[in-house]
């Protein structure tokens, strides 16, 4: 998996910034605000709401709506951008072992076949709202519903361009990648060949250019379209479910809470919080290895996305591991695996897909208050077992190293009063509001409030619009893989793949046990190998009717989902946190699989607790039904 979908650390815009032309600064810059607005909008929205409520007992007409189309807004422009920063998301092997005029090449064939696939979408969508339009829908305050719409065509038109301009670093290249795509094209759709007998090969070259280096959502997308139109079904069916995922009435909740998770990292947060957990218990042994445990677990349960921890943190916590005579190794192997411990913590964002997924494809009747619950038993497990690791590993302590200094410590726990707060706000707004989208405003806002107004680390000016525009770049990147996959779904249960499911799984094994292990095994492979994202949209659907017909608690099947989703982060050969630790720390791909597999060891054991003891998972949602 390429680490750039999730590399949303820095600047968009790049070094090439003062070298761009003035109609692409403009393009670039436009770009840009229209995203910061549209963010910014759903994050205050919900907040206006909530206070006009409260005051003058009113609220703003149609503000749900409106914040749900802003969502598919954020996904076509922040995919968009992504694809003007060469950062979507993509499962490309082939592209790290590839070297010289080969790696150009197998870039400019996988990049013309996206485009060719984008390009197609980009159609889909325009046949789509050009459908919608004579219905004359109307979205709020007089504004059409198709003019919200038109944004599927035109994003993912801006993409199929970006990705041929990103295929190769020359015009021949590009105009190679443009050859590639419009062979695509004519094969498709200006040969005689009856599209039966094409889909076949298009899957394999699907297939090809995935591992070559294809964005993800294009693998996912180009499946959906490549058999819609193989078994004459109408391909206007993937913008349709593009719509309606992302104009779901929870979804806002992940770019929002994305959004305060950006907040603490670009500002002064992390430091802050090291510093609390390092007075407080660094003088055990251990102690450095417990605080990244902590530290991390946090931070990746409003982010949503290792990555991002990995990158933030990655620099604050390894000097502190070093210092504490961890070998580099272990502290490698820590971070790494730490990552993405807080996937099952409230309020992350796979907890609120599986939800949403769950409910919409599988009628499963989960309540998101329901996992969020659900994941805290599990997630509290596997963070004492990541801790238990890293002390075990941790050096013995010497006598000077062992004093606790209680003044260091209060004045640690002052400075990071608000950040220690952050927790409380956002569950007593998530079981407090009406809604999980205006518990996510609410977050967030109390999050950019201590970054901007009382710690002033992020610059109104100077910082929030990069910060903004990042988040931007990864939720669209995230949510034109969920957008697409949905289709890739629809035609999945159109076709009764579940029910044929459920029919073998039952008829082949008679032992729950024995289903629970081999998911377990599945998952972890599926894991190791697609982006959480599309496998919660693609495997979810396919999974939860099975889980039922072997009487599997609902959210016990989802935490042991999202666990096993946890773990394929760590797996190799292209699991994302390798990838991602690679990158930050500057070692081999080898060294950082070598450093990992402890980990990976003792939170498979944890994986298996979570799957076999339901207690853990189901205690607290059945305490507070």
């Amino acid at each position: 998996m390429s680490s750039e979908g999730l590399l949303a650390h820095g600047p968009a815009g790049g070094a090439d910034m003062p070298a761009l032309p003035a109609w692409r600064r403009r393009l670039r810059d436009g770009e840009n605000l229209l995203t910061v607005v549209v963010l910014v909008a759903m994050m205050l929205l919900p907040v206006a709401e909530i206070l006009l409520r409260a005051t003058l007992k009113v609220g703003i007409s149609g503000s749900s709506t409106i914040v749900q189309h802003l969502t598919l807004l954020t996904g076509m422009l922040g995919g968009a951008i992504a694809a003007r920063e060469g950062r979507l998301l993509a499962l490309s092997p082939a592209q790290a072992l590839l070297k010289g005029r080969a790696k150009i090449w197998a870039s400019v064939f996988s990049g013309g076949f996206a485009s060719a696939i984008s390009a197609s979408l980009a159609v889909t969508g325009w046949e789509y709202v050009q459908a919608m339009r004579p219905l004359g829908k109307i979205l709020v305050y007089g504004v059409p519903v198709w003019t919200i719409q038109l944004f599927l065509p035109l994003g993912f038109g801006l993409v199929a361009v970006r990705l041929l301009w990103h295929a190769a670093p020359g015009w021949g290249g590009r105009f190679s990648a443009v050859a590639v795509a419009g062979a695509t094209a004519l094969v498709a759709f200006g040969s005689h060949i009856s599209p039966d007998r094409l889909m076949v090969p298009g899957l394999v070259t699907l297939a090809l250019a995935t591992l070559l280096g294809a964005p993800v959502f294009t693998t996912l997308g180009g499946a959906a379209l490549i058999l819609f139109w193989g078994h004459d079904l109408p391909s206007q069916s993937v913008p349709l479910k593009h719509y309606s995922l992302t104009t779901n009435e929870m979804l806002p909740s992940i770019p929002i809470y994305t959004l305060a998770g950006y907040f603490l990292a670009e500002g002064g947060a992390s430091r802050r919080l090291v510093n609390v957990f390092q007075t407080l218990v660094g003088q055990f042994r251990g102690g450095p290895a417990i605080v990244t445990a902590l530290v991390c677990a946090f931070f990746t349960s409003f982010t949503g996305a290792s990555g991002v921890t990995i990158l933030a943190l990655g620099g604050v916590l390894m000097p502190v591991l070093l210092a504490a005579r961890y070998s580099e190794r272990t502290a490698l192997g820590l971070l790494t695996g730490a990552g993405s411990l807080g996937m099952l913590f409230p309020p992350c964002l796979p907890l609120i897909l599986y939800a949403i997924v769950a409910n919409n494809s599988a009628n499963a009747n989960l309540t998101l208050k329901q996992m969020f619950l659900g994941g805290i038993g599990p997630g509290v497990l596997l963070v004492i077992l990541t801790a238990w690791w890293g002390v075990r590993q941790g050096p013995r302590q010497t006598e000077k190293e062992r004093h606790f200094n209680a003044r260091e410590a209060g004045a640690a726990l002052w400075n990071a009063k608000w950040e220690m707060l952050i927790p409380v706000v956002a569950l007593v707004a998530l079981f407090t509001l009406p809604t999980t989208v205006e518990a996510a405003a609410v977050t967030a806002t109390y999050a950019l409030l201590i970054s901007m107004v009382i710690h002033r680390d992020i610059h109104p000016v100077r910082d929030l619009p990069r910060v903004v525009t990042d988040c931007g770049l990864l939720v669209g990147g995230v949510l034109l893989i969920l957008g697409v996959a949905l289709g890739f779904t629809h035609y999945m249960v159109d076709a009764q793949i579940p029910d044929r499911m459920v029919e073998w799984a039952t008829g082949a094994i008679k032992n729950r046990y024995v289903f629970l292990l081999g998911l377990n095994v599945v998952l972890l492979l599926v894991g190791g190998l697609v982006e959480i994202y599309a496998a919660i949209v693609v495997v979810v659907p396919l999974l939860v009717p099975v889980g039922v017909a072997f009487g599997i608690d609902p959210v016990h099947l989802g935490i042991i989902f999202l666990a096993n989703m946890e773990l394929g982060f760590l797996a190799p050969p292209v699991g994302l946190n390798l990838l991602l630790a690679s990158y930050r720390f500057n070692k081999p791909m080898i060294e950082v699989t070598r450093a990992v597999l402890p980990m990976l060891v003792l939170l498979f054991v944890g994986v298996l607790l979570i799957t076999y003891v339901p207690v853990l998972t189901t205690f607290l949602p059945n305490f507070f039904k």
